[in-house]
């Protein structure tokens, strides 16, 4: 006769668990213009380049008269990066934040992202017709099983130990990024 193991929350380490790793769903990278026209266009091109795919462009809500905006105009792109690519694109613009975060930069679900001030420390060759961009790096994780939330069938809710929070979030992004001596500061 043969006795089934049992695997219990109690002599199981999160580690060996396939259901709670944690990994990049996408990265989602904005530049905002904040005006229409050329400045937008051309921080389209940006974006492309980075990560050859067609960026969308995001339009205005509503007018607001002292920033010289109307309401549907061109204002910003953004374009959505997954799998290898998104991790490759994170660890650049981490290596201009000389991979240190601040604990701000985490949010409560365990998203995390940042800013830089300049496009060209990403490695893209200046461009005098461009121009010099600022740009929004936002990650967003999961873990298996967070499809059941987001299905169209039999929609059920993510339980609360599945979900990821702020300290395990920046738990992962240390150690993931260890080799680089990333460090997360208050």
């Amino acid at each position: 006769r043969m006795r089934r193991r049992t695997t219990t929350r109690a002599n199981m380490a999160d580690g060996d668990n396939v259901m709670r790793e944690m990994k990049i769903e996408k990265l989602v990278l904005n530049i905002s213009a904040g005006e229409s026209g050329d400045r937008v266009t051309r921080a389209a091109k940006v974006l492309q380049q980075l990560t050859d795919q067609e960026p969308v462009f995001s339009r205005a809500r509503y007018t607001v008269r002292s920033f010289g905006i109307r309401r549907n105009e061109k204002i910003a792109c953004h374009v959505t990066v997954r799998g290898d690519k998104a991790k490759e694109i994170i660890s650049k613009g981490l290596a201009v934040k000389e991979f240190e975060l601040k604990r701000r930069n985490f949010s409560g679900n365990g998203n995390w992202g940042f800013g830089i001030s300049e496009h060209i420390d990403l490695g893209i060759k200046y461009d005098p017709n461009a121009g010099i961009y600022g740009m929004d790096f936002y990650v967003v994780m999961k873990r298996a099983g967070d499809r059941v939330s987001k299905r169209k069938l039999r929609v059920g809710k993510v339980g609360q130990r599945q979900r990821i929070g702020k300290e395990e979030s920046i738990a992962w992004f240390e150690k993931v990024w260890n080799e680089d001596f990333a460090k997360v500061l208050n």
